[in-house]
Protein backbone atom coordinates (compact mmCIF):
# COMPACT_ATOMS: atom_id res chain seq x y z
CA UNK A 1 0.00 0.00 0.00
CA UNK A 2 1.03 3.69 -1.08
CA UNK A 3 0.98 4.57 2.92
CA UNK A 4 3.88 2.55 3.78
CA UNK A 5 5.72 5.27 1.98
CA UNK A 6 5.15 7.75 4.75
CA UNK A 7 5.64 7.74 8.54
CA UNK A 8 2.54 9.56 8.65
CA UNK A 9 -0.42 7.27 10.12
CA UNK A 10 -3.52 7.36 8.75
CA UNK A 11 -6.92 7.16 10.58
CA UNK A 12 -9.65 5.15 9.14
CA UNK A 13 -13.22 4.38 10.57
CA UNK A 14 -14.64 0.80 9.58
CA UNK A 15 -18.31 0.44 10.46
CA UNK A 16 -19.42 -2.87 10.39
CA UNK A 17 -21.58 -4.69 12.45
CA UNK A 18 -19.47 -8.62 11.16
CA UNK A 19 -16.96 -9.34 13.38
CA UNK A 20 -14.87 -11.10 10.40
CA UNK A 21 -14.96 -7.64 8.65
CA UNK A 22 -13.81 -6.19 11.71
CA UNK A 23 -10.72 -9.20 11.94
CA UNK A 24 -10.18 -8.98 8.24
CA UNK A 25 -9.14 -5.13 8.00
CA UNK A 26 -6.84 -5.32 11.34
CA UNK A 27 -4.90 -7.83 9.66
CA UNK A 28 -4.91 -6.00 6.08
CA UNK A 29 -3.05 -3.10 7.60
CA UNK A 30 -1.22 -4.95 10.30
CA UNK A 31 2.93 -3.64 10.22
CA UNK A 32 1.39 -0.43 8.59
CA UNK A 33 0.68 2.89 10.09
CA UNK A 34 -2.90 3.25 10.10
CA UNK A 35 -4.78 3.01 13.04
CA UNK A 36 -8.04 1.81 12.88
CA UNK A 37 -10.94 2.51 14.63
CA UNK A 38 -14.08 -0.21 14.76
CA UNK A 39 -17.91 0.89 15.38
CA UNK A 40 -20.89 -1.45 15.05
CA UNK A 41 -23.75 0.43 14.70
CA UNK A 42 -24.27 4.19 13.15
CA UNK A 43 -24.79 5.78 16.72
CA UNK A 44 -21.18 4.36 17.87
CA UNK A 45 -19.89 6.00 14.11
CA UNK A 46 -21.55 9.18 14.62
CA UNK A 47 -20.24 9.13 18.17
CA UNK A 48 -16.28 8.55 16.54
CA UNK A 49 -17.36 10.72 13.73
CA UNK A 50 -17.28 13.92 15.77
CA UNK A 51 -14.50 13.20 17.67
CA UNK A 52 -11.92 12.32 15.18
CA UNK A 53 -10.51 13.30 11.78
CA UNK A 54 -10.42 10.32 9.73
CA UNK A 55 -8.97 10.03 6.36
CA UNK A 56 -11.44 7.29 5.47
CA UNK A 57 -14.35 5.27 6.13
CA UNK A 58 -16.02 1.81 5.43
CA UNK A 59 -19.05 2.00 5.66
CA UNK A 60 -21.33 -1.39 5.41
CA UNK A 61 -24.90 -0.96 3.64
CA UNK A 62 -26.72 -2.37 5.96
CA UNK A 63 -26.39 -1.23 9.93
CA UNK A 64 -28.35 -2.55 13.03
CA UNK A 65 -30.01 1.04 13.40
CA UNK A 66 -29.69 2.15 9.81
CA UNK A 67 -28.75 2.54 6.33
CA UNK A 68 -24.73 3.23 5.75
CA UNK A 69 -25.90 5.06 2.50
CA UNK A 70 -27.73 7.68 4.60
CA UNK A 71 -25.16 7.72 6.88
CA UNK A 72 -22.03 8.79 4.71
CA UNK A 73 -24.32 11.59 3.10
CA UNK A 74 -25.30 12.65 6.30
CA UNK A 75 -21.47 13.14 7.07
CA UNK A 76 -20.47 14.21 4.03
CA UNK A 77 -22.80 17.39 4.46
CA UNK A 78 -20.65 17.79 7.64
CA UNK A 79 -17.39 17.40 5.74
CA UNK A 80 -17.86 17.63 2.28
CA UNK A 81 -14.28 16.01 1.64
CA UNK A 82 -14.94 13.41 3.51
CA UNK A 83 -13.72 10.31 1.26
CA UNK A 84 -15.80 7.04 2.03
CA UNK A 85 -16.05 3.60 0.73
CA UNK A 86 -19.51 1.64 0.63
CA UNK A 87 -19.42 -2.17 1.65
CA UNK A 88 -22.47 -3.98 0.20
CA UNK A 89 -23.87 -7.65 -0.41
CA UNK A 90 -24.15 -8.38 -4.40
CA UNK A 91 -28.08 -7.53 -3.47
CA UNK A 92 -27.55 -3.85 -2.73
CA UNK A 93 -24.76 -3.60 -6.16
CA UNK A 94 -27.08 -1.57 -7.95
CA UNK A 95 -27.56 1.32 -5.09
CA UNK A 96 -23.57 1.18 -4.38
CA UNK A 97 -23.75 2.00 -8.19
CA UNK A 98 -25.85 4.35 -8.08
CA UNK A 99 -24.07 6.04 -4.84
CA UNK A 100 -20.80 6.61 -6.53
CA UNK A 101 -22.21 8.24 -9.25
CA UNK A 102 -24.08 10.40 -7.00
CA UNK A 103 -20.53 11.23 -5.72
CA UNK A 104 -19.14 8.57 -3.41
CA UNK A 105 -15.40 7.43 -3.82
CA UNK A 106 -16.18 3.40 -4.71
CA UNK A 107 -17.78 0.57 -2.93
CA UNK A 108 -16.29 -2.61 -1.88
CA UNK A 109 -18.68 -6.02 -2.43
CA UNK A 110 -18.89 -9.10 0.52
CA UNK A 111 -17.67 -11.48 0.46
CA UNK A 112 -13.72 -9.73 -0.13
CA UNK A 113 -12.59 -12.74 -2.58
CA UNK A 114 -9.62 -10.44 -4.17
CA UNK A 115 -7.69 -8.96 -1.57
CA UNK A 116 -5.30 -7.14 -3.76
CA UNK A 117 -8.30 -4.97 -5.54
CA UNK A 118 -9.49 -4.25 -2.22
CA UNK A 119 -5.89 -3.04 -1.11
CA UNK A 120 -5.70 -0.92 -4.20
CA UNK A 121 -9.40 0.76 -4.02
CA UNK A 122 -8.23 1.98 -0.38
CA UNK A 123 -5.13 3.27 -1.57
CA UNK A 124 -7.21 5.01 -4.19
CA UNK A 125 -9.09 6.23 -1.48
CA UNK A 126 -5.96 7.12 0.61
CA UNK A 127 -4.41 9.13 -2.54
CA UNK A 128 -7.42 11.47 -2.94
CA UNK A 129 -7.69 12.20 0.79
CA UNK A 130 -4.01 13.38 0.97
CA UNK A 131 -4.78 15.38 -1.80
CA UNK A 132 -7.72 16.99 -0.33
CA UNK A 133 -5.28 17.80 1.98
CA UNK A 134 -3.07 19.15 0.06
CA UNK A 135 -4.60 21.80 -1.68
CA UNK A 136 -6.00 23.02 1.48
CA UNK A 137 -2.65 23.55 3.06
CA UNK A 138 -1.04 24.79 0.05
CA UNK A 139 -3.51 27.66 -0.64
CA UNK A 140 -1.18 29.35 2.12
CA UNK A 141 2.00 29.20 0.82
CA UNK A 142 4.89 32.06 1.19
CA UNK A 143 2.39 33.21 4.21
CA UNK A 144 -0.68 34.06 1.79
CA UNK A 145 1.59 36.84 -0.06
CA UNK A 146 1.19 35.15 -3.43
CA UNK A 147 -2.11 36.89 -4.37
CA UNK A 148 -3.63 33.47 -4.81
CA UNK A 149 -1.01 32.21 -6.87
CA UNK A 150 0.04 28.85 -5.01
CA UNK A 151 2.24 25.57 -6.51
CA UNK A 152 0.21 22.53 -5.65
CA UNK A 153 2.12 18.99 -5.58
CA UNK A 154 4.25 17.18 -3.16
CA UNK A 155 6.51 15.97 -5.87
CA UNK A 156 10.67 15.66 -5.22
CA UNK A 157 10.35 18.27 -7.61
CA UNK A 158 7.84 20.83 -6.74
CA UNK A 159 9.46 20.41 -3.20
CA UNK A 160 13.10 21.52 -4.65
CA UNK A 161 11.48 23.95 -6.62
CA UNK A 162 9.69 25.74 -3.80
CA UNK A 163 12.74 25.58 -1.78
CA UNK A 164 14.32 27.43 -4.33
CA UNK A 165 11.94 30.05 -4.40
CA UNK A 166 11.98 30.39 -0.47
CA UNK A 167 16.03 31.15 -1.16
CA UNK A 168 15.72 33.26 -4.01
CA UNK A 169 12.43 35.54 -3.63
CA UNK A 170 14.04 37.85 -0.91
CA UNK A 171 17.16 38.27 -2.86
CA UNK A 172 17.31 41.38 -5.49
CA UNK A 173 18.85 39.42 -8.36
CA UNK A 174 17.73 38.54 -11.66
CA UNK A 175 16.03 35.15 -11.70
CA UNK A 176 15.65 32.86 -15.17
CA UNK A 177 12.85 30.50 -15.42
CA UNK A 178 13.20 27.79 -17.76
CA UNK A 179 10.09 25.56 -18.47
CA UNK A 180 7.98 24.03 -21.01
CA UNK A 181 4.84 25.75 -22.44
CA UNK A 182 2.35 25.67 -19.72
CA UNK A 183 4.29 24.08 -16.82
CA UNK A 184 3.41 27.60 -14.61
CA UNK A 185 6.36 30.06 -15.14
CA UNK A 186 4.24 32.64 -14.14
CA UNK A 187 2.59 31.49 -11.24
CA UNK A 188 6.44 31.49 -10.03
CA UNK A 189 7.46 34.82 -11.51
CA UNK A 190 4.59 36.10 -9.55
CA UNK A 191 5.11 34.22 -6.11
CA UNK A 192 8.76 35.50 -6.81
CA UNK A 193 7.80 38.92 -6.47
CA UNK A 194 4.81 38.39 -3.63
CA UNK A 195 8.06 36.94 -1.84
CA UNK A 196 10.27 39.75 -1.92
CA UNK A 197 11.27 42.78 -0.35
CA UNK A 198 9.58 44.60 -3.51
CA UNK A 199 5.72 42.63 -2.90
CA UNK A 200 4.43 46.43 -2.33
CA UNK A 201 5.60 47.33 -5.62
CA UNK A 202 4.23 46.85 -9.28
CA UNK A 203 4.83 43.62 -11.27
CA UNK A 204 4.55 44.21 -15.03
CA UNK A 205 4.41 41.38 -17.43
CA UNK A 206 5.05 40.85 -21.12
CA UNK A 207 5.19 38.09 -23.38
CA UNK A 208 7.86 38.30 -26.52
CA UNK A 209 6.72 36.01 -28.12
CA UNK A 210 3.16 37.19 -28.89
CA UNK A 211 3.73 41.10 -29.69
CA UNK A 212 5.50 42.23 -33.00
CA UNK A 213 9.21 43.90 -32.25
CA UNK A 214 7.35 47.78 -32.52
CA UNK A 215 4.68 46.69 -30.64
CA UNK A 216 7.14 45.25 -27.80
CA UNK A 217 9.72 48.09 -28.12
CA UNK A 218 6.77 50.46 -27.31
CA UNK A 219 4.86 48.62 -24.38
CA UNK A 220 8.65 48.03 -22.87
CA UNK A 221 10.20 51.54 -23.30
CA UNK A 222 7.27 54.02 -23.42
CA UNK A 223 6.72 56.57 -26.01
CA UNK A 224 6.43 60.11 -26.76
CA UNK A 225 3.38 62.23 -28.10
CA UNK A 226 4.02 61.84 -31.90
CA UNK A 227 6.88 59.70 -31.95
CA UNK A 228 4.84 57.05 -34.48
CA UNK A 229 1.59 57.26 -36.11
CA UNK A 230 -1.04 56.54 -33.77
CA UNK A 231 1.21 58.22 -30.77
CA UNK A 232 -1.66 60.23 -29.83
CA UNK A 233 0.04 60.92 -26.04
CA UNK A 234 2.69 60.23 -24.20
CA UNK A 235 2.84 56.68 -22.59
CA UNK A 236 5.20 55.38 -20.26
CA UNK A 237 6.67 51.69 -20.78
CA UNK A 238 6.41 48.64 -18.56
CA UNK A 239 10.48 49.72 -18.01
CA UNK A 240 9.76 53.02 -16.44
CA UNK A 241 6.52 51.58 -14.46
CA UNK A 242 7.82 49.07 -12.95
CA UNK A 243 10.19 51.20 -10.90
CA UNK A 244 10.43 49.76 -7.37
CA UNK A 245 8.60 46.60 -8.01
CA UNK A 246 9.35 43.94 -11.08
CA UNK A 247 9.26 43.15 -14.43
CA UNK A 248 8.29 39.74 -16.03
CA UNK A 249 9.45 38.92 -19.63
CA UNK A 250 8.02 35.58 -20.92
CA UNK A 251 9.26 33.77 -23.80
CA UNK A 252 12.33 35.79 -24.02
CA UNK A 253 14.41 34.23 -26.33
CA UNK A 254 11.28 35.18 -29.13
CA UNK A 255 12.74 38.81 -28.58
CA UNK A 256 14.04 40.42 -31.60
CA UNK A 257 18.53 40.93 -32.28
CA UNK A 258 17.26 44.38 -32.07
CA UNK A 259 15.04 44.43 -28.75
CA UNK A 260 17.97 42.18 -27.08
CA UNK A 261 20.71 44.59 -28.40
CA UNK A 262 18.48 47.76 -26.31
CA UNK A 263 17.48 45.50 -23.69
CA UNK A 264 21.23 44.27 -22.73
CA UNK A 265 21.82 47.94 -22.72
CA UNK A 266 19.40 48.85 -20.13
CA UNK A 267 20.81 46.04 -17.95
CA UNK A 268 24.39 47.51 -18.20
CA UNK A 269 23.50 51.21 -18.10
CA UNK A 270 20.49 51.29 -16.02
CA UNK A 271 18.48 53.48 -18.04
CA UNK A 272 16.51 54.00 -21.39
CA UNK A 273 14.81 56.28 -23.40
CA UNK A 274 11.23 56.59 -24.48
CA UNK A 275 10.63 56.33 -28.24
CA UNK A 276 10.42 59.81 -29.62
CA UNK A 277 12.45 61.18 -26.84
CA UNK A 278 16.24 62.32 -25.93
CA UNK A 279 15.50 62.32 -21.55
CA UNK A 280 17.46 59.70 -20.53
CA UNK A 281 15.27 57.78 -17.92
CA UNK A 282 16.02 55.31 -14.81
CA UNK A 283 14.17 52.84 -13.45
CA UNK A 284 14.90 50.22 -10.48
CA UNK A 285 13.29 46.87 -11.00
CA UNK A 286 13.97 43.10 -10.48
CA UNK A 287 14.31 41.42 -13.82
CA UNK A 288 12.65 37.75 -14.31
CA UNK A 289 12.76 36.39 -17.33
CA UNK A 290 11.07 32.81 -19.21
CA UNK A 291 11.84 30.76 -21.65
CA UNK A 292 9.82 27.26 -22.68
CA UNK A 293 13.41 25.97 -23.73
CA UNK A 294 16.80 26.04 -22.35
CA UNK A 295 18.02 29.19 -23.39
CA UNK A 296 21.63 28.41 -23.73
CA UNK A 297 20.36 26.36 -26.93
CA UNK A 298 19.12 29.69 -28.39
CA UNK A 299 22.62 30.83 -27.62
CA UNK A 300 24.58 28.02 -29.34
CA UNK A 301 22.16 28.15 -32.60
CA UNK A 302 23.42 32.46 -32.72
CA UNK A 303 19.07 33.51 -32.48
CA UNK A 304 19.88 34.64 -28.67
CA UNK A 305 22.94 37.17 -27.59
CA UNK A 306 25.54 35.68 -25.47
CA UNK A 307 26.27 38.77 -23.43
CA UNK A 308 22.93 38.99 -22.62
CA UNK A 309 22.35 35.54 -21.97
CA UNK A 310 25.17 35.83 -18.92
CA UNK A 311 23.17 39.09 -17.80
CA UNK A 312 19.82 37.10 -17.26
CA UNK A 313 21.37 33.64 -16.82
CA UNK A 314 22.13 34.54 -12.80
CA UNK A 315 19.97 32.36 -11.13
CA UNK A 316 17.79 29.39 -13.38
CA UNK A 317 14.92 27.71 -12.19
CA UNK A 318 13.82 24.78 -14.11
CA UNK A 319 10.01 24.26 -14.10
CA UNK A 320 9.33 20.27 -14.41
CA UNK A 321 7.16 19.30 -17.22
CA UNK A 322 4.03 17.31 -15.71
CA UNK A 323 4.66 13.95 -16.80
CA UNK A 324 8.00 14.12 -14.42
CA UNK A 325 5.87 14.74 -11.51
CA UNK A 326 3.03 12.48 -11.50
CA UNK A 327 1.73 12.21 -8.08
CA UNK A 328 0.92 16.00 -8.34
CA UNK A 329 -1.72 15.28 -11.26
CA UNK A 330 -4.41 14.86 -8.49
CA UNK A 331 -4.06 17.31 -6.19
CA UNK A 332 -4.23 20.07 -9.13
CA UNK A 333 -7.05 18.41 -10.77
CA UNK A 334 -8.89 18.98 -7.58
CA UNK A 335 -7.56 21.87 -7.35
CA UNK A 336 -8.73 23.19 -10.77
CA UNK A 337 -12.02 20.92 -9.75
CA UNK A 338 -13.19 22.76 -6.38
CA UNK A 339 -12.16 26.39 -8.57
CA UNK A 340 -14.26 26.30 -11.23
CA UNK A 341 -17.59 24.51 -9.31
CA UNK A 342 -17.27 27.71 -7.17
CA UNK A 343 -17.22 30.18 -10.41
CA UNK A 344 -19.81 28.14 -12.30
CA UNK A 345 -21.72 27.59 -9.29
CA UNK A 346 -22.01 23.88 -9.93
CA UNK A 347 -22.12 20.63 -7.86
CA UNK A 348 -19.52 18.38 -10.09
CA UNK A 349 -17.08 15.48 -8.74
CA UNK A 350 -15.43 13.39 -6.93
CA UNK A 351 -13.35 11.95 -9.55
CA UNK A 352 -14.27 8.36 -9.76
CA UNK A 353 -11.38 5.71 -8.99
CA UNK A 354 -11.41 5.26 -12.86
CA UNK A 355 -11.25 8.66 -13.47
CA UNK A 356 -8.27 9.21 -11.28
CA UNK A 357 -6.12 6.58 -13.12
CA UNK A 358 -6.91 8.11 -16.67
CA UNK A 359 -6.09 11.61 -15.09
CA UNK A 360 -2.79 10.10 -14.26
CA UNK A 361 -2.11 7.68 -16.75
CA UNK A 362 -2.51 10.84 -19.59
CA UNK A 363 1.22 12.54 -21.21
CA UNK A 364 -0.08 15.96 -20.75
CA UNK A 365 1.81 17.13 -23.32
CA UNK A 366 0.21 20.70 -22.54
CA UNK A 367 0.98 20.15 -18.88
CA UNK A 368 -0.45 22.29 -16.12
CA UNK A 369 -2.65 24.39 -18.90
CA UNK A 370 -3.86 21.54 -20.25
CA UNK A 371 -5.25 19.94 -17.50
CA UNK A 372 -6.61 22.69 -15.73
CA UNK A 373 -8.16 23.33 -19.19
CA UNK A 374 -9.36 19.96 -19.19
CA UNK A 375 -11.28 20.35 -15.72
CA UNK A 376 -12.21 23.21 -16.80
CA UNK A 377 -14.40 21.45 -19.52
CA UNK A 378 -15.37 18.79 -17.62
CA UNK A 379 -17.53 21.12 -15.17
CA UNK A 380 -18.64 23.09 -17.67
CA UNK A 381 -20.70 20.36 -19.53
CA UNK A 382 -21.30 18.23 -16.61
CA UNK A 383 -24.46 18.36 -15.40
CA UNK A 384 -23.43 17.18 -11.86
CA UNK A 385 -22.21 14.20 -9.83
CA UNK A 386 -19.64 12.25 -10.08
CA UNK A 387 -16.57 12.53 -13.07
CA UNK A 388 -16.10 9.17 -14.91
CA UNK A 389 -13.54 8.41 -17.61
CA UNK A 390 -16.27 8.71 -19.85
CA UNK A 391 -16.56 12.75 -19.12
CA UNK A 392 -12.84 12.88 -20.09
CA UNK A 393 -13.98 10.95 -23.18
CA UNK A 394 -11.74 12.69 -24.99
CA UNK A 395 -8.43 12.53 -23.08
CA UNK A 396 -9.05 8.85 -22.90
CA UNK A 397 -9.44 8.50 -27.32
CA UNK A 398 -6.11 10.88 -27.13
CA UNK A 399 -3.86 8.44 -24.81
CA UNK A 400 -5.34 5.36 -26.50
CA UNK A 401 -2.93 3.93 -28.71
CA UNK A 402 -4.28 3.71 -32.04
CA UNK A 403 -5.95 1.17 -33.52
CA UNK A 404 -3.73 -0.64 -36.48
CA UNK A 405 -4.97 -0.14 -40.08
CA UNK A 406 -5.80 -2.98 -42.00
CA UNK A 407 -4.12 -3.59 -45.51
CA UNK A 408 -6.93 -6.59 -46.96
CA UNK A 409 -7.46 -8.82 -44.02
CA UNK A 410 -5.78 -8.78 -40.03
CA UNK A 411 -4.67 -11.69 -38.54
CA UNK A 412 -6.72 -13.06 -36.06
CA UNK A 413 -4.64 -11.45 -32.78
CA UNK A 414 -5.06 -8.06 -34.46
CA UNK A 415 -8.60 -8.26 -35.05
CA UNK A 416 -9.43 -10.09 -31.61
CA UNK A 417 -7.71 -6.92 -30.17
CA UNK A 418 -9.27 -4.31 -32.31
CA UNK A 419 -12.62 -6.55 -31.00
CA UNK A 420 -11.22 -6.11 -27.24
CA UNK A 421 -10.32 -2.71 -27.38
CA UNK A 422 -13.71 -1.23 -28.69
CA UNK A 423 -15.72 -3.30 -26.53
CA UNK A 424 -14.07 -1.96 -23.51
CA UNK A 425 -14.49 1.17 -24.42
CA UNK A 426 -18.14 0.96 -24.88
CA UNK A 427 -18.04 -1.13 -21.89
CA UNK A 428 -16.62 1.70 -19.56
CA UNK A 429 -19.01 4.18 -20.75
CA UNK A 430 -22.31 2.04 -20.25
CA UNK A 431 -21.01 1.69 -17.11
CA UNK A 432 -20.61 5.25 -16.34
CA UNK A 433 -16.30 4.59 -16.25
CA UNK A 434 -17.25 2.25 -12.80
CA UNK A 435 -15.19 -0.65 -13.47
CA UNK A 436 -16.88 -2.75 -10.83
CA UNK A 437 -20.11 -2.49 -12.38
CA UNK A 438 -18.72 -2.77 -15.90
CA UNK A 439 -17.61 -6.34 -14.81
CA UNK A 440 -21.08 -7.10 -13.36
CA UNK A 441 -22.09 -5.78 -17.06
CA UNK A 442 -19.50 -7.93 -19.13
CA UNK A 443 -19.81 -10.94 -16.76
CA UNK A 444 -15.36 -10.59 -16.46
CA UNK A 445 -14.54 -10.60 -12.67
CA UNK A 446 -13.11 -7.62 -11.68
CA UNK A 447 -9.79 -8.58 -11.11
CA UNK A 448 -9.32 -10.19 -14.88
CA UNK A 449 -11.40 -7.54 -15.91
CA UNK A 450 -8.27 -5.07 -14.39
CA UNK A 451 -5.41 -6.26 -16.76
CA UNK A 452 -7.32 -6.20 -20.27
CA UNK A 453 -8.42 -2.22 -19.44
CA UNK A 454 -4.47 -1.76 -18.54
CA UNK A 455 -3.32 -3.57 -21.92
CA UNK A 456 -5.37 -1.33 -23.92
CA UNK A 457 -4.35 2.04 -21.41
CA UNK A 458 -7.84 2.49 -20.34
CA UNK A 459 -7.21 1.58 -16.68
Amino acid sequence: MATRERAVTVKILLVDDEPYTATLFAGLFRGRPVALDVATDAAGARQRFRTSDYNLILMDQRLPDGGGLDLVEEMRRERPHQVAILITGYADVRDAVRAVREGLFDYLTKPFEDLESLEATIDKALELDRAYREIDSLRHILDGRAEGQVLIGRSPAIERLLQQIRQVAPLDTTVLLEGESGTGKEVVARILHAGSPRAAGPFFEVNCGALSEQLLESTLFGYEKGAFTGAAKTTPGYLEQANGGSLFLDEVADMSPKLQTSLLRVLQERNFQRLGGTALRGSDFRLICACNRRLAEAVRDHSFREDLFYRINVVALRIAPLRERREDILALALHFLELFKARFHKDVGPFTPDAIRLLEGFPWPGNVRQLRHAVERVVALHPGGAIGPVHLEHLAVEGTPPLPVPAAVLSYEEERGRFEQGYLVRLLQAAGGNVSEAARISGIARQNLYPRLKRWDLS
